[in-house]
């Protein structure tokens, strides 16, 4: 459940009585920046205490909680009743003593909590040492520990280092990213890294400013302890030559076995990239994920990493290009690596790189080629025009190929393009599953051609997302109507910010009617439904044969009147839906009591009512719904509403 926002002392009261009741099923709760204090947090504690909490996890990020709410909270996790297994504490203002409660939880042996995440606090020596004495203890079983930005010093950091080489630590993933490691802190970090004790599997270490010798010796000791880690991410530092020499000289140790590498904005050159294809090609490698975006690759390193990938030593699935000056030069030799024998690559990132036609050409032939594995290709924003499309088109046209995903975001398509995609009687024998056209200039004429796609036999489209294309009423109506063909096994469709009206959201209230239709999550966020639209929509919802399970409706101006006719819809057909995002809105105190009497006997499990303008008034209806027998609800987002204490209070009695 998400209420971000502004629930304060009343609403927090609500909240904490309704996750008293034994009939409470919650486990997720958000309750991001909504004036929650000390007040509040007792009631959270005590809910969280509740024999029949299922509670699993919390987040009160943004709220100010105070050194008094951070014992409360801390003094509910140490209650061997507690089942929270996730806290986050972003940006909560945490001080030396709020580090002191939080450690003594940490260290009984009652607490089940597996990740906290204290992010945006400023974390000084003393408050690193007190948590750091908690980390060290036996009992703490914590296993996931977030600090970004928590102005890390060099005293704190010899403490945390501390911890992490203690042989009872259990935790497998440290995020200290955005924290300026000096020399001396990337030292520490090293000589506990080389520690034998040292089992960390996911290190990010991301916008760290690492210095040139820091950075050398924290991976010369990653080179030396390497049995564990599997994730490193050292995006936006700059690596230099030896910095990759050394990280080449850890690939090639038999004994690493690192899976996804992220290098992200590096500001790594030629000689650098020479460096890491040799690593790629020792044997063996495990790396089965390297993300390379922002670095400027150019034709010499692509050169370089596909010699590197048609070594059949090299177990790479996925490459991540994003934006790395990429031509259709280099294109040339990444097709060779392509239809390598055998290649194990499935996942290709080449967005934001001007490819143009002649680089596409050569991209599409590779796909025809029999060896070619490759399942999942994204080129948003690749300058790409008509004759590029028909290079697509003919191996996806032909069955060509593998691939099941396809993503051509930000490409000036149109209507023009989706017809030569869907050119021709067999289309319907790609094998394509997903297609994201985010942002293509698709008007109604293109949607007619991918409605004949959708209702080809058989169609293997089960994604396909249209959003920020102008679709309008006359486009949604067009595109419902394959959605109502037999042959249609579309799941998931996305129509974000597509200007649908009332005529568009007719069509699709007959679409989910339609027997049988397939369609099982439908996202129509950011367009102006208003509640004449959601009145329409709200007639589909309410059919028996209406089978959609997630319907987003994200910041569509939505009322207390579209609340009443979705809380009617729900009433009359409550077997399906599990998921509702109504964020955005201004439902306002009456909205949510009116949409709550809808989900009394709905199955719903996920409900998003990010900033829709409600207080504890409305906190109290959710807190009785909660409470209730017929509630199936286990995560609510309610951040960013006017609840306060009583609001948290009223749904932390449902627990009891």
């Amino acid at each position: 459940m998400d209420l971000t926002s502004y629930l304060g002392f009343a609403g927090v009261n609500l909240l904490s009585g309704a996750m008293a009741s034994p009939r409470c099923k919650l486990e997720t709760l958000r309750l991001n920046d909504c004036g929650i204090t000390d007040e509040g947090c007792g009631a959270l504690a005590s809910a969280l205490t509740s024999n029949l909490s299922h509670l699993k996890e919390l987040d009160l990020s943004g709220n100010k909680l105070g050194e008094l709410g951070v014992m409360f909270l801390s003094a509910g996790l140490k209650n061997n009743l507690s089942k929270l297994r996730t806290l986050k504490l972003i940006g909560c203002g945490v001080t030396y003593e709020s580090c002191g409660t939080l450690a003594s939880a940490l260290a009984s042996n009652t607490s089940h909590l597996r990740e906290l995440d204290l992010s945006q606090n400023s974390i000084d020596d003393l408050e690193m040492m007190m948590l750091s004495a908690g980390l060290r203890n036996p009992s703490c079983k914590l296993e996931k520990l977030k600090l970004l930005s928590c102005g890390l010093t060099e005293d704190g950091c010899n403490a945390l280092a501390s911890a992490l080489g203690s042989d009872s630590s259990h935790l497998r993933e440290l995020d200290l990213s955005e924290n300026s490691l000096s020399y001396f802190h990337t030292m520490l970090l090293s000589a506990v890294i080389r520690n034998p004790c040292w089992k960390l599997e996911t290190l990010k270490l991301v916008s760290c400013s690492f210095t040139d010798e820091g950075c050398a010796a924290l991976l010369s000791a990653l080179r030396s302890n390497p049995s564990y880690l599997r994730e490193l991410d050292l995006s936006k530092n700059n690596l230099s030559y030896l910095d990759m020499m050394l990280l080449s000289a850890a690939m090639e140790n038999p004994y690493w076995k690192l899976e996804t590498l992220k290098l992200k904005d590096c500001g790594i050159e030629d000689e650098g990239f020479a460096a890491l294809a040799s690593g790629l090609r020792s044997n063996p490698s495990h790396l089965i994920e390297l993300d390379l975006s922002g670095n400027k690759v150019g034709d010499f390193g692509v050169q370089m990493l596909s010699a590197a990938l048609e070594i059949p030593y090299c177990k790479l699935e996925t490459l991540k290009l994003v934006s790395c000056d990429i031509t259709d030069n280099s294109c040339v030799v990444l097709v060779s690596a392509l239809r390598s024998n055998p290649s194990h690559f499935r996942n290709l990132d080449l967005s934001e790189n001007k490819l143009g036609n002649l680089g596409i050409k050569l991209l599409s032939d590779a796909l025809k080629n029999p060896y070619c594995k490759l399942e999942t290709l994204k080129l948003n924003d690749c300058d790409l025009t008509d004759e590029g499309y028909v290079s697509l088109a003919f191996p996806l046209i032909l069955n060509f190929t593998n691939l099941r995903e396809l993503d051509l975001s930000e490409n000036k398509l149109g209507d023009s393009g989706v017809k030569l995609l869907f050119a021709g009687p067999e289309s319907h024998l790609s094998k394509l599953a997903t297609f994201k056209l985010v942002n293509c200039g698709i008007t109604d004429e293109g949607c007619a051609a991918l409605a004949s796609a959708l209702t080809s036999n058989p169609s293997h489209l089960k994604e396909l997302d249209l959003s920020g294309n102008k679709l309008k009423g006359s486009g949604v109506q067009m595109f419902s109507s394959g959605l109502e063909n037999y042959y249609c096994q579309l799941e998931t469709l996305k129509l974000v910010s597509c200007g649908i009206t009332d005529e568009g959201s007719a069509a699709l209230s007959s679409a989910l009617t339609s027997n049988p239709t397939h369609l099982r999550r439908l996202d129509l966020s950011k367009n102006k439904l208003s509640d004449s639209g959601i009145n329409l929509l709200s007639t589909g919802l309410g059919n028996p044969l209406c089978k959609l399970e997630m319907l987003g409706l994200h910041d569509c101006d939505v009322t207390d009147e579209g609340c009443a006719a979705l809380a009617s819809a729900l009433r009359s057909n409550p077997s399906y839906l599990r998921e509702l995002d109504l964020s955005d809105n201004k439902l306002g105190d009456l909205g949510v009591k009116l949409l709550s009497t809808g989900l009394e006997d709905c199955k719903l499990e996920i409900l998003k009512l990010k900033h829709c303008g409600f207080t504890y008034e409305g906190c109290a209806a959710l807190a009785a719904l909660l409470g209730s027998d017929q509630s199936h609800l286990k995560y609510v987002d309610l951040s960013v509403n006017i609840l306060e204490d009583l609001g948290v209070q009223l749904l932390s009695a449902v627990f009891y």
